[in-house]
Protein backbone atom coordinates (compact mmCIF):
# COMPACT_ATOMS: atom_id res chain seq x y z
CA UNK A 1 0.00 0.00 0.00
CA UNK A 2 1.15 3.41 -1.12
CA UNK A 3 2.51 5.48 1.98
CA UNK A 4 0.24 8.85 2.00
CA UNK A 5 2.26 11.78 1.66
CA UNK A 6 -0.62 14.33 0.88
CA UNK A 7 -1.09 16.37 -1.67
CA UNK A 8 2.26 17.45 -3.99
CA UNK A 9 2.16 21.08 -3.96
CA UNK A 10 1.50 22.74 -7.16
CA UNK A 11 3.77 25.78 -8.88
CA UNK A 12 6.59 27.08 -6.99
CA UNK A 13 7.15 26.67 -3.24
CA UNK A 14 9.87 27.91 -1.03
CA UNK A 15 12.52 25.75 0.56
CA UNK A 16 12.52 24.61 3.68
CA UNK A 17 8.64 24.75 4.28
CA UNK A 18 8.28 20.91 5.36
CA UNK A 19 5.87 20.18 8.23
CA UNK A 20 8.35 18.68 10.42
CA UNK A 21 11.57 21.21 10.65
CA UNK A 22 13.19 18.23 11.03
CA UNK A 23 12.27 16.95 7.93
CA UNK A 24 13.08 18.11 4.52
CA UNK A 25 10.99 18.92 1.73
CA UNK A 26 13.18 18.08 -0.54
CA UNK A 27 16.42 15.85 -0.95
CA UNK A 28 18.64 15.76 -3.47
CA UNK A 29 21.73 13.01 -4.12
CA UNK A 30 24.51 12.55 -5.85
CA UNK A 31 24.89 9.11 -6.14
CA UNK A 32 28.76 8.05 -6.52
CA UNK A 33 30.43 5.37 -6.15
CA UNK A 34 29.13 2.51 -8.20
CA UNK A 35 32.22 1.46 -10.19
CA UNK A 36 34.66 1.79 -6.76
CA UNK A 37 31.67 -0.90 -5.11
CA UNK A 38 32.27 -3.31 -8.18
CA UNK A 39 36.46 -2.73 -8.49
CA UNK A 40 36.67 -3.99 -4.52
CA UNK A 41 34.62 -7.15 -4.88
CA UNK A 42 36.40 -7.52 -8.53
CA UNK A 43 33.16 -7.28 -10.09
CA UNK A 44 32.44 -5.62 -13.85
CA UNK A 45 31.61 -1.91 -13.26
CA UNK A 46 27.76 -2.83 -14.78
CA UNK A 47 27.15 -4.43 -11.41
CA UNK A 48 28.30 -1.89 -9.71
CA UNK A 49 25.27 0.52 -12.01
CA UNK A 50 23.13 -2.55 -11.10
CA UNK A 51 23.65 -2.76 -7.21
CA UNK A 52 23.47 1.55 -7.68
CA UNK A 53 20.18 1.24 -8.92
CA UNK A 54 18.74 -1.65 -6.08
CA UNK A 55 20.04 1.29 -3.85
CA UNK A 56 17.48 4.01 -5.68
CA UNK A 57 14.86 1.69 -4.96
CA UNK A 58 15.73 1.14 -0.91
CA UNK A 59 16.12 5.20 -1.16
CA UNK A 60 12.80 5.94 -2.48
CA UNK A 61 11.18 3.06 0.32
CA UNK A 62 12.86 5.40 3.11
CA UNK A 63 12.10 8.66 1.83
CA UNK A 64 8.68 8.19 1.34
CA UNK A 65 8.50 6.51 4.90
CA UNK A 66 9.90 9.88 6.51
CA UNK A 67 7.82 11.87 4.57
CA UNK A 68 9.85 13.39 2.15
CA UNK A 69 8.35 15.08 -0.45
CA UNK A 70 10.99 15.61 -3.31
CA UNK A 71 13.70 12.97 -4.10
CA UNK A 72 15.74 13.96 -6.99
CA UNK A 73 18.72 11.14 -7.86
CA UNK A 74 21.90 12.84 -10.17
CA UNK A 75 21.43 9.42 -12.54
CA UNK A 76 23.79 10.48 -15.50
CA UNK A 77 25.66 13.84 -15.96
CA UNK A 78 26.01 15.64 -19.08
CA UNK A 79 29.70 14.46 -18.36
CA UNK A 80 29.05 10.95 -18.43
CA UNK A 81 28.93 11.12 -21.92
CA UNK A 82 32.66 11.20 -22.26
CA UNK A 83 32.95 7.48 -20.65
CA UNK A 84 33.51 4.62 -22.73
CA UNK A 85 30.62 3.31 -25.28
CA UNK A 86 30.40 0.22 -23.42
CA UNK A 87 30.09 2.09 -19.93
CA UNK A 88 26.85 4.11 -21.66
CA UNK A 89 25.32 1.54 -23.37
CA UNK A 90 25.25 -0.76 -19.79
CA UNK A 91 23.58 2.86 -18.12
CA UNK A 92 21.50 3.51 -21.41
CA UNK A 93 20.33 -0.16 -21.25
CA UNK A 94 19.88 -0.13 -17.20
CA UNK A 95 17.90 3.12 -17.75
CA UNK A 96 15.62 1.55 -20.28
CA UNK A 97 15.09 -1.66 -18.18
CA UNK A 98 14.18 -0.19 -14.99
CA UNK A 99 11.94 2.37 -16.84
CA UNK A 100 9.94 -0.21 -18.56
CA UNK A 101 9.98 -2.87 -15.18
CA UNK A 102 9.60 -0.14 -12.68
CA UNK A 103 7.39 2.67 -13.56
CA UNK A 104 4.21 0.52 -13.10
CA UNK A 105 4.86 -0.24 -9.39
CA UNK A 106 6.09 3.62 -8.76
CA UNK A 107 2.67 4.61 -10.19
CA UNK A 108 0.92 2.27 -8.46
CA UNK A 109 2.57 3.93 -4.92
CA UNK A 110 1.21 7.15 -6.12
CA UNK A 111 4.96 8.60 -7.08
CA UNK A 112 5.18 11.30 -9.90
CA UNK A 113 7.87 10.63 -12.26
CA UNK A 114 9.88 13.45 -14.18
CA UNK A 115 12.87 13.75 -15.82
CA UNK A 116 15.17 17.00 -16.32
CA UNK A 117 18.28 17.30 -18.57
CA UNK A 118 19.25 17.11 -22.06
CA UNK A 119 16.68 13.77 -22.47
CA UNK A 120 17.00 14.02 -26.12
CA UNK A 121 20.40 12.40 -26.45
CA UNK A 122 19.21 9.16 -25.30
CA UNK A 123 17.18 8.90 -28.80
CA UNK A 124 14.15 9.37 -29.53
CA UNK A 125 12.48 5.74 -28.63
CA UNK A 126 13.83 6.05 -24.70
CA UNK A 127 12.47 9.44 -24.82
CA UNK A 128 9.08 8.43 -25.39
CA UNK A 129 9.24 5.76 -22.92
CA UNK A 130 10.65 8.57 -20.52
CA UNK A 131 7.88 10.69 -21.83
CA UNK A 132 4.87 7.64 -21.35
CA UNK A 133 6.25 7.63 -17.42
CA UNK A 134 5.97 11.20 -16.53
CA UNK A 135 2.71 10.95 -18.27
CA UNK A 136 1.21 8.24 -16.52
CA UNK A 137 2.46 9.27 -13.42
CA UNK A 138 1.38 13.00 -13.78
CA UNK A 139 -1.47 13.19 -11.62
CA UNK A 140 0.10 11.11 -8.69
CA UNK A 141 -0.69 12.83 -4.95
CA UNK A 142 2.41 11.30 -3.45
CA UNK A 143 6.78 11.77 -3.50
CA UNK A 144 8.05 13.53 -6.55
CA UNK A 145 11.05 11.72 -8.21
CA UNK A 146 12.99 13.62 -10.16
CA UNK A 147 15.72 11.69 -12.15
CA UNK A 148 18.75 14.11 -13.83
CA UNK A 149 19.48 12.57 -16.85
CA UNK A 150 22.20 13.78 -19.26
CA UNK A 151 21.80 16.97 -16.89
CA UNK A 152 24.31 19.71 -15.75
CA UNK A 153 23.85 22.56 -13.85
CA UNK A 154 25.58 25.17 -15.88
CA UNK A 155 23.88 24.18 -19.26
CA UNK A 156 20.89 24.58 -17.14
CA UNK A 157 21.44 28.22 -16.25
CA UNK A 158 22.65 28.76 -19.97
CA UNK A 159 19.43 27.62 -21.47
CA UNK A 160 17.44 29.69 -19.18
CA UNK A 161 19.58 32.23 -19.91
CA UNK A 162 18.95 31.93 -23.37
CA UNK A 163 15.09 31.67 -22.87
CA UNK A 164 14.55 34.62 -21.20
CA UNK A 165 17.00 36.48 -23.66
CA UNK A 166 14.56 35.54 -26.48
CA UNK A 167 11.44 37.03 -24.66
CA UNK A 168 13.28 40.42 -24.28
CA UNK A 169 14.34 40.10 -28.43
CA UNK A 170 10.70 39.47 -28.98
CA UNK A 171 9.54 42.67 -26.96
CA UNK A 172 7.48 40.41 -24.60
CA UNK A 173 9.92 41.02 -21.52
CA UNK A 174 11.47 43.93 -19.77
CA UNK A 175 15.09 43.31 -19.03
CA UNK A 176 14.41 45.57 -15.76
CA UNK A 177 12.20 42.86 -14.62
CA UNK A 178 14.40 39.97 -14.72
CA UNK A 179 14.63 38.93 -10.98
CA UNK A 180 15.94 35.48 -9.38
CA UNK A 181 12.34 33.91 -9.38
CA UNK A 182 12.04 34.99 -13.14
CA UNK A 183 15.19 33.00 -13.90
CA UNK A 184 13.96 29.83 -11.32
CA UNK A 185 10.83 30.07 -13.35
CA UNK A 186 13.08 29.11 -16.80
CA UNK A 187 14.81 26.46 -14.80
CA UNK A 188 14.37 22.98 -15.79
CA UNK A 189 13.45 22.08 -12.72
CA UNK A 190 10.59 25.16 -12.36
CA UNK A 191 7.76 24.66 -10.35
CA UNK A 192 9.88 22.11 -8.01
CA UNK A 193 10.62 23.57 -4.48
CA UNK A 194 14.34 24.02 -4.04
CA UNK A 195 16.78 21.38 -2.56
CA UNK A 196 16.52 21.93 1.93
CA UNK A 197 19.50 18.92 1.97
CA UNK A 198 22.00 17.64 -1.23
CA UNK A 199 23.79 14.31 -0.16
CA UNK A 200 27.06 12.92 -1.87
CA UNK A 201 28.22 9.34 -1.45
CA UNK A 202 31.60 7.91 -1.80
CA UNK A 203 33.74 10.32 -0.06
CA UNK A 204 33.91 13.72 -2.30
CA UNK A 205 33.34 16.42 -1.24
CA UNK A 206 32.22 18.29 -4.45
CA UNK A 207 28.23 18.56 -6.73
CA UNK A 208 29.80 18.02 -9.80
CA UNK A 209 27.74 20.40 -11.48
CA UNK A 210 24.68 19.38 -9.90
CA UNK A 211 21.81 21.73 -9.16
CA UNK A 212 24.05 24.93 -8.82
CA UNK A 213 21.11 27.31 -8.77
CA UNK A 214 18.72 25.37 -7.06
CA UNK A 215 21.41 24.32 -4.26
CA UNK A 216 22.30 28.27 -2.92
CA UNK A 217 20.96 27.57 0.70
CA UNK A 218 20.61 24.01 0.43
CA UNK A 219 22.29 22.14 3.55
CA UNK A 220 25.32 19.69 2.61
CA UNK A 221 25.61 16.14 3.67
CA UNK A 222 29.11 14.01 2.23
CA UNK A 223 29.25 10.42 3.48
CA UNK A 224 31.97 8.08 3.25
CA UNK A 225 29.75 5.02 2.16
CA UNK A 226 29.79 3.89 -1.59
CA UNK A 227 26.25 4.51 -3.18
CA UNK A 228 25.28 0.62 -3.75
CA UNK A 229 25.49 0.96 -0.07
CA UNK A 230 22.96 3.27 0.93
CA UNK A 231 19.69 1.67 2.67
CA UNK A 232 17.15 2.90 4.88
CA UNK A 233 19.76 2.95 8.11
CA UNK A 234 21.65 5.66 5.72
CA UNK A 235 18.81 7.87 4.65
CA UNK A 236 17.35 7.74 8.56
CA UNK A 237 21.23 9.11 9.60
CA UNK A 238 21.27 11.66 7.12
CA UNK A 239 17.80 13.08 8.31
CA UNK A 240 19.36 13.13 11.56
CA UNK A 241 22.65 15.24 10.47
CA UNK A 242 20.18 17.58 8.97
CA UNK A 243 18.04 17.92 11.63
CA UNK A 244 20.64 19.19 14.02
CA UNK A 245 21.55 22.07 11.46
CA UNK A 246 20.12 25.44 12.24
CA UNK A 247 19.11 26.83 8.70
CA UNK A 248 19.70 30.58 8.62
CA UNK A 249 19.04 31.54 4.60
CA UNK A 250 22.13 34.12 4.85
CA UNK A 251 20.19 35.56 8.01
CA UNK A 252 22.39 36.18 11.54
CA UNK A 253 22.13 34.07 14.20
CA UNK A 254 19.68 35.31 17.18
Amino acid sequence: MPLPLGAVAQGAVPAGTSTDGSVPQHVAIIMDGNGRWAASRGLPRIAGHRAGAEAVTRCLRAARRQGVEYLTLYAFSSENWRRGPDEVADLTGLLRFYVRHKVAELHREQVRILFVGEVHRFGSDLCDELARAEQLTAHNTGLTLLLALSYGGRNDIVQATKAIARAVQRGELDPDTIDENMMSRHLLTAGIPDPDLVVRTSGEHRISNFLLWQSAYAEFVFLDSLWPDFDETTFAQVLEIYGRRERRFGARPA
